[in-house]
């Protein structure tokens, strides 16, 4: 057992730690009473609804992070990554399959053992507040086409990195990364168009109130918009949302067709506006650039230790091996990550409040703010979060903080 191994040991400790804590920051935050910040929100039935949604989401997130923990500790003082290792070698001693087989057997386990608490969340916790909508059929079909996802991309893209390491030596993160990179840039444009229709049916937007009164909004801001679609996100849960995908021409805005369930027309103009606001301010451009140039210094540090044998050993392997040190590196460099991570999210944070005032500025901040409540509301949303959870874990402000800053556009 190396230095390396008991740093691994106390980082996997720390985090778990720092989340219990956090997680217990919350449930500070709990009231029987209806605190006077959501009066207005939240009427007294709904609120005490989503007290016990979070009690529920609170107690069910303990076990299964104990229980995930609890299955990487045993996993390194066991030496199982070094018998899943020694079992992969034993099919093909070929850099490439035997990482493929490495990496299948545990995600492929991981899933199966997660899999329990999954399918409790989905079928009891959900239903039990009545948010769950998804058949077992379509479980296990999503489960299937997740792994068939999985191996075909996930898979090929671990072989193209490992035969580019074994061909370009010392330089092979500034391939893997224009690799990556290019990966990146292809799904932000295609994503919709290529892998939601695996899932969900996409539609595109009718015509009649609702499109006219969005073409007119866009029409106004200069904003050309094609591709407007409407997905059945019914299919698998009562909860509501919208997001803009696409890049250029392939751009699109996707509405859940229980958004539009819920709300009025000028309700999901707002909600609208609020998504153009983000490309409009370049925020897509920025997120992508600023994820494409983590990438790159987390392959540059990677490149840097590689080779280096401590890794592999510190998972109870004695020779060097790519896969083995990337789970180590993986471990040891998410530290820097979650650091990254926090600033990721404060700069998404500040990207939500100026696409909230692009939306109240050129079109009306009320029925936004009427909007976000209806979604607060009927997503069972925390109102009250501690604020240290927010600042490591929110990519979008509080609800109350996002209407504060609403009515300073007034």
């Amino acid at each position: 057992m190396t230095t390396i191994f008991w740093l691994i040991i106390a980082i996997l400790v720390f985090d778990f730690i720092l989340e219990r804590v956090l997680d217990y920051l919350n449930t500070t935050r709990w009231s029987d009473q209806l605190p006077e910040e959501v009066k207005g929100i939240y009427d007294e039935e709904k609120y005490r609804k989503q007290q016990a949604y979070s009690k529920v989401n609170h107690r069910f997130g303990m076990l299964t992070s104990s229980f995930s923990f609890l299955l990487i500790m045993l996993m390194l003082f066991f030496g199982g990554f070094a018998l899943v290792n020694n079992w992969a070698l034993s099919f093909s001693n070929n850099s490439i399959w035997s990482a493929l087989i490495f990496f299948g057997v545990l995600l492929l386990a991981s899933d199966i053992l997660t899999t329990p608490f999954d399918i409790y969340s989905t079928f009891v916790i959900e239903e039990k507040f009545g948010f769950n909508k998804t058949t077992a059929k379509t479980y296990i079909l999503d489960k299937l086409k997740g792994w068939v996802l999985g191996a075909i991309i996930g898979g090929g893209l671990l072989a193209l990195i490992i035969w580019i390491y074994t061909k370009t030596g010392a330089n092979f993160w500034l391939w893997v990364w224009l690799v990556i990179s290019a990966f990146s840039i292809f799904m932000a444009m295609f994503y919709s168009s290529l892998i939601v229709p695996l899932f969900n049916k996409q539609t595109p937007l009718e015509d009649g109130e609702l499109k006219a009164a969005i073409n007119e909004f866009a029409l106004k801001v200069g904003f050309k918009l094609d591709n407007i679609f409407v997905i059945d996100g019914s299919k698998r849960s009562t909860k509501a949302n919208a997001y803009f995908t696409g890049l250029g021409s392939k751009k699109r805005i996707v509405l859940y067709d229980t958004l539009i369930k819920d709300m009025e027309i000028p309700e999901l103009v707002a909600v609208l506006a609020h998504e153009i606001g983000h490309y409009k301010k370049k925020h897509i451009i920025w997120s992508l650039t600023l994820g494409i140039l983590q990438t790159g210094l987390m392959l540059y540090i990677f490149s840097l230790v590689i080779d280096s044998p401590e890794l592999s050993q510190a998972l109870g392997v004695d020779k060097a091996y790519f896969h083995i040190g990337l789970i180590t590196f993986g471990i040891l460099y998410s530290p820097l990550s979650s650091i990254i991570g926090i600033g990721m999210n404060i700069f998404s944070r500040k990207n939500e409040y100026e696409a909230d005032a692009f939306a109240a500025e050129n079109y009306d901040a009320e029925p936004l703010a009427t909007a976000l409540k209806k979604l607060s509301v009927n997503n069972l949303s925390n109102l009250r979060p501690h604020p240290a959870y927010v600042f490591v874990h929110y990519s979008h402000p509080t609800l109350l903080q996002r209407l504060e800053a609403l009515k300073q556009t007034k």
